[in-house]
């Protein structure tokens, strides 16, 4: 296991905490004792702990009952006397190293084959990694080291302890046991038999019958878990996708796919036909695609909504849950990135009484957040807001939403000819295909309604030219067409490890050329640390480039125009490309230039502006 250890800090000479005698836990006073000694804490603060026996709880971790404490830390840098952070100092004072416990990196399988979980649970220790010579183990309790003798003659391997947070230990112990005990449970309750239309390349095994069954205990544990896990991990996509031998289980935070865990291919396919019954698919049916969704509770008792896709593939079925939190409905405009340059214009563009307004970029681009957030900003008793959608990607009770069924001639034209027979103020369209759906957006824009839509182009003014080449006559695009904004997503650097960084010329150059951007004083890096597992980033926000139609906007637009020239004209009118919006988020410190470079299309040849 690659985990992420930090060196043991400074030790005072003397110490209560090292003072412990062996085979004994360490004790609130000797915790608070050191913690005085050190100055993190003063005398009225370990008074208030140590008098009257208030916490003689014998299952309280000492270093649990300061951090439930909440006092402020006179550390640098520091906010709250949080449990990582006494944790990281324990480890100092016990002469060990410190690991922050990261279950994308541990091998549930392997670890909980170390030991019982009984044993684990009575030493209060967890294995988190195993290799042919050694055995890593998080501990808590420095000082109990009687186990070690027993496992190490057990095991003919090394032992390497590290110290852990106690709550880690506690949660991941129940964990780690309890996803191999299912994973483990689920394999033996099937046979190895499976459909043959599931995998076009399995092994037949002649002899064995039996499959494993969604509604299994195992099974729907293993499928409870994977949701919650992902919940905790700000994951918003889960992959399941069935390979020859095992089935990789993969999470997509801030726009980065991570591997989680590998399950037996027939657990994988049960866990894909337990998904499918919770979101009323055809659970029989593994050769078509399929769409479902699911409402369901995080643990922190909050409303998630998660839209289900599935694939046939050589091996099985794959599903993919994208996990939608009702919260990006309540979302600041500035907390999705805009500036308040771009919230001007975007607000001139969507309060409109009526004309078209388009946003444009890739699948991932964060163009459905943008819409919602919108639409939510826009929806109130005195308007009537419909939406057209393929599928519904979130359901809000503000709006009327209806889904695309093609199945019985119900597509987006046909869905916004029913819109407009609904009185409706505002429409929201999925997504323009085609030159009948363009058609029908512009007729309602023509009748005096706000219609708002998305295409799939690279920048603002590809969308123009887009329309002028599925045949939407540029008249129709002068009288309706107020303004068009692509967008991107970036990873922002991690708060807690941020730190200044020297400019790189060269890489600056690139990100801005051919355009006149001054250059800042400094910009900003993340070295990685325990909070953005080691990535140096956590959360996204939004770069945008919002293109207005001025007048001397639509004089360019003909027939057969020219995309450079719409661009040049849109800048000499203010638009800001991407890449120049990406350049303000890394002078603001929020990202790196790499990070825009990786999303934002290139600078088309405009002419040079001052930035």
């Amino acid at each position: 296991m690659s985990a992420t250890t930090l060196p043991p800090t400074a030790e005072p000479v003397l110490s209560a905490i090292a003072a412990t005698a062996p085979g004994s836990r360490v004790s609130l006073e000797a915790v608070v004792a050191d913690l005085s000694a050190d100055g993190i804490i003063d005398a009225p603060q370990a008074e208030s702990l140590l008098r009257g026996g208030r916490f003689s709880r014998s299952d309280l971790h000492p270093l649990v009952i300061v951090a439930e404490q909440k006092w402020k830390d006179p550390r640098p840098g520091r906010k709250l006397l949080s449990l990582d952070s006494l944790t990281e100092w324990f480890a100092g004072k016990a002469g060990l190293p410190y690991l922050k416990i990261d279950p994308f990196k541990v091998d549930f399988a392997a670890v909980t084959q170390v030991m019982s979980n009984a044993y684990a649970t009575r030493f209060r220790i967890l294995p988190v990694a195993v290799s042919a010579r050694e055995v890593t183990l998080a501990t808590c309790e420095p000082f109990m080291t009687e186990w070690e003798p027993e496992l190490r003659h057990v095991l003919k391997r090394e032992l390497r302890r590290v110290i852990a947070s106690p709550a880690d230990i506690s949660t991941h112990l129940v964990e780690f046991y309890t996803i191999a005990r299912s994973v483990k449970g689920a394999s033996a309750a099937q046979s190895g038999a499976m459909s043959a239309l599931a995998n076009l390349e399995q092994l037949v095994q002649l002899g064995k019958k039996g499959s494993l069954d969604a509604n299994d205990a195992h099974v729907v544990s293993l499928t409870d878990w994977l949701m919650h896990y992902a919940f905790e991990q700000r994951a918003s996509d889960i992959h399941l996708e069935p390979r020859r031998d095992v089935g990789n289980i993969r999470f997509r935070i801030d726009g980065v796919m991570h591997p989680v865990y590998q399950v037996p291919t027939p657990v994988m396919a049960a866990m894909v036909s337990r998904i499918k019954v919770l979101g009323r698919m055809d659970v029989v049916e593994k050769r078509r695609p399929q769409d479902g969704r699911i409402k369901t509770l995080t643990p922190e008792n909050q409303e998630v909504e998660l839209r289900l896709s599935t694939m046939p593939t050589a091996f099985g079925e794959k599903l993919v849950m994208r996990i939608f939190d009702p919260e990006v409905l309540l979302r600041d405009y500035k907390d999705l990135g805009f500036s308040e340059d771009d919230l001007a214009r975007w607000n001139s563009m969507v309060t409109s009484p009526n004309g078209i307004v388009l946003v444009t970029g890739p699948t991932g681009s964060g163009k459905t957040t943008t819409l919602y957030s919108t639409l939510k900003h826009l929806a109130s008793e005195e308007v009537n807001v419909c939406t057209v959608e393929d599928p519904i990607e979130m359901i809000e009770p503000a709006f009327n939403q209806m889904q695309v069924q093609h199945n019985i001639g119900l597509d987006f034209a046909s869905g916004i000819r029913t819109l407009l027979r609904q009185d409706p103020d505002i429409i929201m369209v999925g997504e323009i295909r085609d030159l009948e759906t363009a058609e029908m957006a512009i007729q309602a824009s023509l009748t005096g309604h706000l219609v708002l839509s998305t295409l799939h182009t690279n920048d603002a003014p590809s969308a123009i030219t887009r329309l002028l080449d599925i045949g939407m006559p540029p008249y129709l695009l002068h009288a309706t067409v107020l303004g068009v904004m692509a967008q991107r997503l970036v990873r922002t650097l991690c708060p807690h490890c941020r730190e200044p960084a020297p400019l790189d010329d060269e890489a600056w150059n690139l990100l801005v050329s051919p355009w006149k951007a001054r250059k800042p004083d400094r910009v900003w890096r993340s070295r990685g640390c325990l909070e953005c597992r080691m990535t140096g980033y956590r959360g996204r926000t939004g770069l945008y480039e919002l293109m207005l139609l001025t007048p001397s906007l639509r004089r360019v637009i003909q027939a057969g125009s020219d995309l450079q020239e719409l661009g040049e004209q849109a800048a000499r009118d203010g638009m800001r490309p991407l890449r120049i919006s990406g350049a303000m988020k890394v002078a603001a410190g929020l990202t790196t230039v790499e990070e825009v470079l990786k999303v934002a299309p290139p600078l088309a040849s405009r002419r040079e502006r001052g930035g």
